[in-house]
């Protein structure tokens, strides 16, 4: 499935594995928190790219020890009303130093991906078909804010010099 990426729509080259399913031998996986935990050292020794998954309700200063083992964490939004993933994001770059690719996955909308963007975000697994040109769109649709993040623009001025060429 594609992703927008930092801007981008990519090809997405992560498996996400249930956690009743055996591990390919190699290439990038997403886990769960819980096959993590269950895990560690089966896990920690492979060479290939890891990623977690952290469901809304889990808790990731659980794992905090732990962030380093992955190149990528994908926060799950279970419905547009369910916003605790966006306080994890915020804590993994701010407090965490989390430097990965940070993933929202599951009921990810147009309409929220600037607020996403602002949290750490910068990957979006879009499920309904929503074109780039309209998450694009929606970079330049606030300018203003009062709040600071600890996203100081980052990917956000690259995707709005895309959507100036695009014009």
């Amino acid at each position: 499935m594609p992703i927008i990426k930092n801007g981008t729509v990519v090809n997405d080259e992560w498996l996400s594995v249930d956690d009743d399913a055996a591990l390919p031998a190699d290439g990038p996986v997403i886990v769960s928190l819980s096959r993590w935990q269950s895990e560690t050292d089966l896990l920690r020794a492979r060479t290939a790219p890891l990623g977690l998954l952290v469901e809304s309700h889990e808790q990731i200063a659980d794992i905090e020890t732990d962030l380093s083992a992955f190149e990528l964490i994908a926060l799950d939004f279970p419905t547009l009303r369910d916003g605790r993933p966006y306080s994890t994001a915020r804590l993994l770059r701010e407090r965490y130093g989390f430097s990965g690719e940070l993933r929202a996955v599951g009921d990810v909308a147009r309409d929220q991906f600037l607020f996403m963007h602002r949290c750490g975000f910068d990957a979006f697994q879009v499920e309904d078909g929503t074109g780039l040109e309209a998450w694009l769109r929606a970079v330049s649709e606030i300018t203003i804010w009062y709040q600071p993040t600890g996203n100081a623009g980052g990917t956000l001025s690259i995707l709005r010099d895309q959507l100036q060429a695009a014009e």
